[in-house]
Protein backbone atom coordinates (compact mmCIF):
# COMPACT_ATOMS: atom_id res chain seq x y z
CA UNK A 1 0.00 0.00 0.00
CA UNK A 2 1.43 3.90 -1.15
CA UNK A 3 2.35 5.84 2.08
CA UNK A 4 1.48 8.82 -0.07
CA UNK A 5 -0.56 9.53 -2.91
CA UNK A 6 -1.04 12.50 -5.16
CA UNK A 7 -3.40 14.10 -7.18
CA UNK A 8 -4.66 17.16 -9.21
CA UNK A 9 -7.72 18.86 -9.45
CA UNK A 10 -8.10 21.99 -12.02
CA UNK A 11 -4.69 24.01 -10.93
CA UNK A 12 -4.14 22.58 -8.05
CA UNK A 13 -2.04 19.49 -7.17
CA UNK A 14 -2.54 17.52 -3.82
CA UNK A 15 -0.13 15.13 -2.13
CA UNK A 16 -1.73 13.34 1.05
CA UNK A 17 0.07 11.37 3.88
CA UNK A 18 -1.91 8.29 4.13
CA UNK A 19 0.18 5.80 6.21
CA UNK A 20 -1.86 5.36 9.41
CA UNK A 21 -2.25 5.14 12.15
CA UNK A 22 1.34 7.79 12.41
CA UNK A 23 1.82 8.54 9.06
CA UNK A 24 5.29 7.81 9.71
CA UNK A 25 7.74 8.03 6.33
CA UNK A 26 8.33 4.45 5.64
CA UNK A 27 11.02 3.55 3.11
CA UNK A 28 8.45 4.25 0.09
CA UNK A 29 8.02 7.50 0.97
CA UNK A 30 10.93 8.17 -0.75
CA UNK A 31 10.05 6.87 -3.83
CA UNK A 32 6.46 7.95 -4.12
CA UNK A 33 7.18 11.62 -3.45
CA UNK A 34 9.92 11.43 -6.00
CA UNK A 35 7.19 10.35 -8.39
CA UNK A 36 4.37 12.81 -7.06
CA UNK A 37 7.49 15.60 -7.43
CA UNK A 38 7.85 14.57 -11.32
CA UNK A 39 3.92 14.34 -12.13
CA UNK A 40 3.31 17.57 -10.39
CA UNK A 41 6.42 19.16 -12.24
CA UNK A 42 4.82 17.90 -15.70
CA UNK A 43 1.09 18.91 -14.82
CA UNK A 44 -0.31 22.19 -15.53
CA UNK A 45 -0.22 22.86 -11.29
CA UNK A 46 -0.54 26.36 -10.54
CA UNK A 47 -0.28 25.67 -6.63
CA UNK A 48 0.43 22.53 -4.44
CA UNK A 49 -1.35 21.48 -1.20
CA UNK A 50 0.09 18.88 1.16
CA UNK A 51 -2.04 17.52 3.75
CA UNK A 52 -2.59 14.45 5.82
CA UNK A 53 -5.05 12.05 6.66
CA UNK A 54 -6.01 11.26 10.07
CA UNK A 55 -5.75 12.85 13.38
CA UNK A 56 -1.76 13.34 13.02
CA UNK A 57 0.48 15.09 10.57
CA UNK A 58 3.18 12.82 11.32
CA UNK A 59 5.30 11.38 13.41
CA UNK A 60 8.01 11.12 11.62
CA UNK A 61 10.51 8.65 10.21
CA UNK A 62 10.24 5.14 10.18
CA UNK A 63 13.32 4.50 12.21
CA UNK A 64 12.87 0.37 12.15
CA UNK A 65 15.26 -0.61 9.66
CA UNK A 66 17.66 1.69 10.99
CA UNK A 67 18.46 -0.94 13.67
CA UNK A 68 20.56 -3.19 11.42
CA UNK A 69 22.19 -0.67 8.74
CA UNK A 70 25.65 0.24 8.70
CA UNK A 71 26.95 3.41 8.13
CA UNK A 72 27.51 3.18 4.22
CA UNK A 73 23.72 2.03 3.72
CA UNK A 74 22.64 4.32 6.03
CA UNK A 75 24.20 7.36 4.56
CA UNK A 76 22.86 6.23 1.29
CA UNK A 77 19.60 6.24 2.04
CA UNK A 78 19.39 9.73 3.90
CA UNK A 79 21.36 11.44 1.30
CA UNK A 80 18.39 9.67 -1.70
CA UNK A 81 15.66 11.39 0.94
CA UNK A 82 17.23 14.79 1.44
CA UNK A 83 17.38 14.65 -2.52
CA UNK A 84 14.13 14.23 -2.41
CA UNK A 85 12.71 16.55 0.04
CA UNK A 86 14.77 19.59 -1.54
CA UNK A 87 13.32 18.60 -4.67
CA UNK A 88 9.96 19.20 -3.27
CA UNK A 89 11.12 22.23 -1.45
CA UNK A 90 12.10 23.74 -4.76
CA UNK A 91 9.35 23.02 -6.61
CA UNK A 92 8.49 26.11 -8.79
CA UNK A 93 4.85 26.37 -7.46
CA UNK A 94 3.96 28.02 -4.24
CA UNK A 95 3.26 24.83 -1.79
CA UNK A 96 0.85 25.20 1.36
CA UNK A 97 1.20 22.34 4.04
CA UNK A 98 -1.92 21.85 6.18
CA UNK A 99 -0.75 19.92 9.47
CA UNK A 100 -3.30 18.49 12.31
CA UNK A 101 -2.49 16.86 15.49
CA UNK A 102 1.30 15.66 15.83
CA UNK A 103 4.07 17.28 13.68
CA UNK A 104 7.25 15.75 14.53
CA UNK A 105 10.55 14.84 13.28
CA UNK A 106 10.76 13.74 9.63
CA UNK A 107 7.31 14.64 9.04
CA UNK A 108 7.72 18.35 11.00
CA UNK A 109 11.08 18.60 8.71
CA UNK A 110 8.66 17.53 5.38
CA UNK A 111 5.89 20.44 6.42
CA UNK A 112 9.18 22.85 6.53
CA UNK A 113 9.62 22.34 3.17
CA UNK A 114 6.33 24.13 2.44
CA UNK A 115 6.27 28.12 1.69
CA UNK A 116 3.02 28.49 3.87
CA UNK A 117 1.98 26.29 6.82
CA UNK A 118 -1.51 26.69 8.27
CA UNK A 119 -1.58 24.54 11.34
CA UNK A 120 -4.80 23.66 13.20
CA UNK A 121 -5.05 24.65 16.90
CA UNK A 122 -4.35 21.55 18.76
CA UNK A 123 -1.45 20.75 16.77
CA UNK A 124 1.99 20.42 18.13
CA UNK A 125 5.14 20.21 16.71
CA UNK A 126 8.87 18.86 17.38
CA UNK A 127 11.96 17.45 16.90
CA UNK A 128 12.81 13.95 18.94
CA UNK A 129 15.70 13.23 17.59
CA UNK A 130 17.79 13.96 20.53
CA UNK A 131 15.53 11.60 22.29
CA UNK A 132 17.02 9.05 20.65
CA UNK A 133 20.12 10.32 20.17
CA UNK A 134 20.37 11.46 16.70
CA UNK A 135 19.87 14.83 15.40
CA UNK A 136 17.35 16.05 12.61
CA UNK A 137 18.38 14.40 9.66
CA UNK A 138 16.53 16.30 6.96
CA UNK A 139 17.94 19.67 7.56
CA UNK A 140 15.00 20.17 10.04
CA UNK A 141 17.03 22.43 13.39
CA UNK A 142 18.46 25.08 10.45
CA UNK A 143 15.00 25.37 8.64
CA UNK A 144 13.44 26.41 12.52
CA UNK A 145 16.30 28.21 12.72
CA UNK A 146 15.54 30.42 8.91
CA UNK A 147 12.30 30.93 9.96
CA UNK A 148 12.29 31.69 14.15
CA UNK A 149 16.30 32.28 15.15
CA UNK A 150 19.03 29.81 16.26
CA UNK A 151 18.16 30.49 19.87
CA UNK A 152 14.13 28.67 19.86
CA UNK A 153 15.74 26.49 17.02
CA UNK A 154 18.73 24.81 19.39
CA UNK A 155 16.31 24.49 22.34
CA UNK A 156 13.32 22.84 20.91
CA UNK A 157 15.89 20.92 19.05
CA UNK A 158 17.61 20.33 23.01
CA UNK A 159 14.30 19.35 24.29
CA UNK A 160 12.41 17.48 21.99
CA UNK A 161 9.07 19.23 23.71
CA UNK A 162 6.26 19.53 22.02
CA UNK A 163 5.63 22.67 20.74
CA UNK A 164 1.76 24.43 20.37
CA UNK A 165 0.40 25.86 16.77
CA UNK A 166 -0.04 29.25 18.81
CA UNK A 167 3.66 28.87 19.74
CA UNK A 168 4.92 28.40 16.87
CA UNK A 169 3.09 31.05 14.47
CA UNK A 170 4.33 33.56 17.14
CA UNK A 171 7.95 32.40 16.30
CA UNK A 172 7.58 32.92 12.86
CA UNK A 173 7.75 28.96 11.42
CA UNK A 174 4.41 28.41 10.77
CA UNK A 175 1.95 31.07 9.59
CA UNK A 176 -1.81 30.59 10.17
CA UNK A 177 -3.37 28.73 13.21
CA UNK A 178 -7.32 27.46 12.64
CA UNK A 179 -9.79 26.12 13.99
CA UNK A 180 -9.31 21.98 13.69
CA UNK A 181 -12.64 21.43 12.07
CA UNK A 182 -12.29 23.95 9.76
CA UNK A 183 -7.87 23.38 8.93
CA UNK A 184 -8.83 21.12 5.80
CA UNK A 185 -11.73 24.08 4.25
CA UNK A 186 -9.14 26.81 4.56
CA UNK A 187 -6.08 24.76 3.33
CA UNK A 188 -7.68 24.09 -0.01
CA UNK A 189 -9.42 27.57 -0.03
CA UNK A 190 -5.99 29.60 0.62
CA UNK A 191 -4.60 26.95 -1.84
CA UNK A 192 -6.95 28.00 -4.35
CA UNK A 193 -7.00 31.19 -4.52
CA UNK A 194 -2.83 31.27 -4.78
CA UNK A 195 -3.43 28.97 -7.56
CA UNK A 196 -5.68 31.74 -9.34
CA UNK A 197 -2.93 34.13 -9.07
CA UNK A 198 0.01 35.62 -11.44
CA UNK A 199 1.84 31.80 -10.73
CA UNK A 200 5.10 33.25 -12.80
CA UNK A 201 5.67 36.36 -10.12
CA UNK A 202 4.48 34.26 -7.09
CA UNK A 203 7.70 31.66 -8.25
CA UNK A 204 10.17 34.53 -8.75
CA UNK A 205 9.03 36.05 -5.13
CA UNK A 206 9.76 31.93 -4.07
CA UNK A 207 13.45 31.90 -5.86
CA UNK A 208 14.11 35.62 -4.76
CA UNK A 209 13.79 34.21 -0.59
CA UNK A 210 15.60 31.28 -1.56
CA UNK A 211 18.22 33.54 -2.90
CA UNK A 212 17.99 35.70 0.56
CA UNK A 213 18.15 32.26 2.48
CA UNK A 214 21.48 31.20 1.06
CA UNK A 215 22.97 34.61 0.07
CA UNK A 216 21.73 37.07 2.01
CA UNK A 217 20.36 40.33 0.66
CA UNK A 218 23.26 41.03 -1.81
CA UNK A 219 22.64 37.62 -3.42
CA UNK A 220 18.77 38.35 -3.63
CA UNK A 221 19.44 41.87 -5.39
CA UNK A 222 21.96 40.03 -7.56
CA UNK A 223 19.42 38.05 -9.22
CA UNK A 224 16.41 40.51 -8.92
CA UNK A 225 16.22 41.73 -12.64
CA UNK A 226 17.09 38.16 -14.13
CA UNK A 227 14.49 37.08 -12.47
CA UNK A 228 11.84 39.88 -12.51
CA UNK A 229 12.42 41.46 -16.08
CA UNK A 230 10.86 38.33 -17.86
CA UNK A 231 7.86 38.64 -16.07
CA UNK A 232 6.55 41.81 -18.41
CA UNK A 233 6.56 39.52 -21.54
CA UNK A 234 4.07 37.30 -19.62
CA UNK A 235 0.21 37.75 -20.58
CA UNK A 236 -0.75 37.92 -17.06
CA UNK A 237 1.91 40.64 -16.73
CA UNK A 238 0.38 42.49 -20.41
CA UNK A 239 -2.95 41.99 -18.95
CA UNK A 240 -2.41 43.54 -15.71
CA UNK A 241 -0.90 47.01 -17.12
CA UNK A 242 -3.29 47.45 -19.57
CA UNK A 243 -6.14 47.00 -17.19
CA UNK A 244 -4.61 49.31 -14.93
CA UNK A 245 -3.70 52.04 -17.42
CA UNK A 246 -7.33 51.80 -19.17
CA UNK A 247 -8.61 52.19 -15.62
CA UNK A 248 -6.37 55.31 -14.49
CA UNK A 249 -7.28 56.84 -17.98
CA UNK A 250 -10.90 56.16 -16.97
CA UNK A 251 -10.79 57.35 -13.26
CA UNK A 252 -12.29 53.75 -11.83
CA UNK A 253 -10.64 51.40 -9.35
CA UNK A 254 -7.99 48.76 -10.99
CA UNK A 255 -10.37 45.20 -11.79
CA UNK A 256 -9.24 41.93 -10.63
CA UNK A 257 -7.54 39.66 -13.25
CA UNK A 258 -8.55 36.10 -13.96
CA UNK A 259 -4.40 35.24 -14.34
CA UNK A 260 -3.55 32.78 -16.57
CA UNK A 261 -0.43 32.12 -15.11
CA UNK A 262 1.47 32.35 -18.00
Amino acid sequence: MPVLTHSLEGDVATIVLDNPPQNRLAPEFTQELSEAVDAITRSPARAVLLRAEGPDFSWGGDFRPWLDADRTSLRADFDQILSVINRFEQLRLPVVAAVQGLCFGGGFELALRADIILAGESARFGHPEQSLGIVTLLGGIHRVAERAGRALAYEWALTSEQVPATVMAEAGVINRVVPDDQLRTEAEAFTQKIAQGPTRAHVVHKALLRAWATGGIPSADQQLFDLAVPLYETEDVKDGLASAAKALKEGRPRPVLPFKGR
